[in-house]
């Protein structure tokens, strides 16, 4: 068994249930162990759009990593996300993070994710599920990862 982390983000259309569904069917292959709050984020990448719910979850499963990002690609399809512009708006958006302590160079899969340590509204909810989780190439925990950042604020909405 694997442990796998995974970031979802929607801002397109009910950006809670699009989250919600994400998790369900993220449930019915493999084993959902944690869900972070939800945290409110503004856009990366400088295309305009809307705000951003994000969330972390924490995934057990005995697939290998090309089957997960397989499952990953899977899910969003099933959800509607269409890839128009590099960093736009979707209505949902799964990311490995981290699996175990791998460390994983494809031209399909990069493992840890290249972009997590720069990311606040990965980090937050990550460090909130997963604190003591280390990172493989920074070989340090999540929670001394984290930096602050007014912009992900964390919301009331539950899942």
């Amino acid at each position: 068994m694997s442990t796998i982390y995974l970031s979802l983000g929607s801002n397109i259309g009910d950006r809670r249930q699009q989250l919600t569904d994400a998790v369900r069917l993220l449930g019915e292959q493999a084993q959902v162990k944690k869900v972070s709050s939800v945290y409110e984020t503004a856009p990366v990448g400088g295309v305009e759009q809307d705000d951003f719910y994000n969330i972390c979850v924490e995934l057990e499963s005995e697939q290998a990593p090309e089957e997960i990002l397989a499952m990953c690609q899977a899910i969003e399809s099933q959800l509607n996300r269409v890839r128009i512009v590099h960093w736009g708006p979707r209505t949902i958006d799964l990311d490995i993070l981290m699996i175990d302590d791998y460390i994983i160079e494809t031209e399909d899969l990069k493992v840890p994710h290249p972009y997590m340590l720069e990311r606040s509204f990965v980090l937050i909810p990550l460090a909130e599920i997963a604190p003591e989780a280390i990172h493989p190439k920074a070989k340090k925990m999540i929670k001394e990862l984290v930096h602050e950042d007014k912009e992900v604020r964390k919301t009331e909405v539950r899942l």
